[in-house]
């Protein structure tokens, strides 16, 4: 099982979209390479910590490709829009991707190839921060599955285009 972790605006709508795809085993949402040891939800919310709102995604490699996952990813987001997608603003909402040290080499190859496949779909450059993990806090726990616990709550995200091809 390998892991990625994808920033997409505001993670609920990002970890309701991937527990939706076939071969995704497991989700959760969390804060990534910020400058502080410990936050919380409302710490991020101010924009000062670095944190950026991520979901963490373990996937069957037997099941789906990398490659699958990322252009899922880029099926929901803007890459060339920084620091916001939807309505929700600020640099905790930047469109990103990291990686574990471990999976460095392998990873940036399939992440740029995707990129470079996609930008020709843009009038603008690709923004979308791509980065090894430095620091990953989980986010509270009612952050986590948000939406199942929460049908009506706010998401940007297009969950239909989850739907498996």
């Amino acid at each position: 099982m390998k892991e990625i972790i994808l920033g997409a605006g505001c993670f609920w709508g990002t970890q309701a979209f991937f527990d939706k795809i076939n071969g995704i085993v497991k989700t959760e949402v969390g804060y990534v390479n910020g400058v502080l040891d410990n936050v919380t939800y409302e710490q991020v919310c101010r924009g000062n910590t670095g944190f950026i709102e991520v979901c963490k995604i373990w996937f069957d490699e037997t099941k789906i490709t990398l490659e699958k996952i990322l252009n899922k990813f880029f099926e929901i987001i803007d890459p060339t829009i920084e620091n916001r997608q939807g309505n929700d603003i600020g640099t905790q909402y930047q469109s990103s991707i990291f990686y574990l040290e471990k999976d460095k080499k392998t990873f940036e190859n399939s992440i740029f190839s995707v990129i470079k496949n996609i930008q020709s779909s843009y009038d603008s450059v690709i923004k979308t921060r791509v980065d090894t993990l430095k620091v990953y806090i989980k986010a509270e726990e009612y952050h986590q599955k948000y939406l199942d616990k929460n049908p009506t709550g706010y998401c940007h995200i297009d969950l239909s285009k989850a739907n498996n091809d």
